[in-house]
């Protein structure tokens, strides 16, 4: 049976003294078995959190890296030193990279080959902004994104990373898509790979839901057939909001 994931993005938030606290304080609390915790910090708090997570079940992500393994690439952060801190996992592809740092899928699709070169498992996120969903071109652009995104990997491969499935207009807002709805979509993320892939491969994959996830709906997505898990902005801040989404 798959674990569900719930892996908290902090963003451009948390100092190191900051993540050392929180990663000390959710240390202290008994995490679910059941569940897979994982805390994605700023590049200049993993060193610390990945060292003060130590013999527990907390997982530890980056937000992002470049897919090449060094060189003249001012202000990036390469697979291979991600992989020398012993990171477990990374985000790729989140919306705001695509639409502030204008990445493309081929460029994300790179870098989801780097990460597993390196032994990081992807969190390979995908989504439609309010503008796509309005039109009904939802399924459209989440295929094209999934087509350019794993193209070139195995299906072993596929299995074991995850899928993020962020609508944009809902990350931050407050605005959180129907459970139902987004289940209906991750439904359609999974046939698509089936399709490509497998039924193995299909059914193996963890696929989450991202975009306004709080303690007061996490359970509803969670109860979902296809729902894996959740990628989780400002309810991840702080402890015990986190605490509250995995128990």
């Amino acid at each position: 049976m798959k674990k569900p994931i719930i892996a908290a993005n902090w963003k451009m938030n948390k100092t190191v003294s900051e993540t050392e606290e929180f990663i000390k304080k959710l240390s202290a609390k008994d995490i679910p078995e059941h569940i897979e915790a994982v805390v994605c910090p700023p590049f200049i708090g993993l060193k610390d959190a990945v060292k003060l997570k130590q013999g527990t079940a907390i997982k530890v992500g980056a937000q992002n890296m470049h897919f090449e393994e060094h060189g003249a690439y001012t202000g990036e952060v390469s697979p291979v030193m991600l992989s020398d801190l012993q990171v477990d996992y990374v985000i790729l592809g989140h919306s705001e990279r695509r639409q502030l740092f204008g990445e493309t899928d081929e460029v994300i699709n790179k870098k989801v080959h780097a990460a597993f070169k390196y032994g990081l498992y992807p969190i390979l996120c995908v989504g439609e902004t309010l503008e796509q969903m309005e039109a009904g071109d939802t399924e459209v652009l989440i295929q094209k994104q999934l087509e350019l995104g794993l193209a070139w990997l195995s299906a072993n491969q596929v299995a074991d990373m995850v899928i993020a499935y962020e609508p944009v207009w809902a990350i931050g807002t407050g605005k959180s898509s129907n459970p139902e709805l987004a289940n209906q979509t991750i439904k359609q993320i999974r046939k698509y790979i089936q399709d490509i892939y497998d039924t193995s491969t299909a059914k193996s994959v963890r696929i989450q839901y991202g975009g306004s996830v709080k303690p007061e709906n996490i359970k509803d997505y969670l109860k979902q057939s296809d729902i894996d898990g959740a990628l989780v902005g400002g309810a991840s801040l702080q402890v015990e909001s986190f605490y509250k989404l995995l128990v």
